[in-house]
């Protein structure tokens, strides 16, 4: 499986109660690897996928590091080092129920639509899945629209994370459905589907933006998930409560469990029974990646 999009570094900022504005707030404070595109990698690898992630960091330790990490999860890195650029950072406010996340997107901004064809015309993988983030700024969305194009002509299919409700947006909706059009499989979470698809029950927006591509799984954390088919096929899968320490990265695991298991042949009540138990590991544990 190919993914490509955003490699960061996380400054989680794990904060048990509310914030407290122009004072001191106790949390715990770690720093590792982040990014949509790199956790949901990390993740594939997990679950012994063979995966490779293309993306763009500085040419600094921070990105060396970043890399570093991926490859020592099984993550294949094709990953281009920008000399003129920083590696991307991401500072996760996560607290008990949601995170907040402040972002520079660094070398992430410079992903390179002639790496990403590159990679794809040499590989002899089937499915690609796209990280949202490109497509939502000026720099990288040639290389996401470059990615997406790719993937058709060599017939591989196409699964694209919505990525972020803000940007969404910012550059709109119609914009983005029309970047994304046809594509095999569209994520959202409930915030996302209502810049989408408008507000709504799930099953209804998920029904809705069927129309502009063929599978469409809208994720409303653990009140569980729903996949809407083109064919008129609607499955809502609700999963056990588990207890959670940490939200960050939950999305990008139950991407990857869900995609591990739609990808080996699986229906779309398997595919997504997989990505919640992935998902349910993933707020067990604090950061965004698998525990090592």
């Amino acid at each position: 499986m190919i993914v490509v999009g955003d490699l960061v570094t996380d400054v989680l900022v794990a904060h048990g109660g509310p914030i407290e504005l122009g004072s001191d707030t106790a949390a715990a404070i770690t720093v590792g690897g982040g990014g949509q595109a790199a956790n949901t990698a990390a993740w594939l690898a997990h679950t012994s996928r063979p995966v490779t992630l293309i993306a763009a960091v500085g040419d600094d330790a921070a990105g060396r590091e970043r890399v570093a990490e991926l490859t020592a999860a099984g993550v294949r890195c094709a990953v281009r080092a920008h000399s003129d650029a920083v590696t991307g950072s991401v500072v996760v406010l996560a607290g008990p129920e949601e995170r907040t996340m402040i972002t520079d997107r660094g070398a992430a901004l410079l992903l390179d639509p002639a790496d990403v064809r590159a990679e794809l015309e040499a590989t002899d993988a089937t499915h690609l899945h796209l990280s949202g983030y490109p497509l939502l700024h000026d720099g990288s969305r040639p290389a996401g629209l470059e990615a997406l194009a790719a993937a058709a002509e060599r017939g591989l299919t196409t699964s694209v994370d919505a990525a972020s409700a803000a940007p969404l947006r910012s550059v709109g909706a119609q914009a983005f459905l029309t970047w994304v059009a046809d594509c095999d499989l569209l994520l959202c979470n409930a915030d996302e589907a209502d810049v989408l698809a408008g507000p709504a029950p799930a099953a209804e927006q998920a029904r809705r933006l069927t129309s502009h591509v063929r599978n469409v799984v809208v994720k409303q954390g653990a009140a569980g998930a729903t996949w809407a088919s083109s064919g008129g096929t609607v499955v809502t899968v609700t999963p056990s409560r588990v207890p959670m320490k940490d939200p960050t990265g939950a999305g990008d695991a139950f991407a990857a469990g869900l995609l591990a298991a739609w990808c080996s042949g699986q229906e779309p009540k398997a595919a997504l029974k997989a990505g919640a138990a992935l998902g349910a590991e993933a707020v067990a544990s604090i950061g965004a990646r698998p525990r090592r």
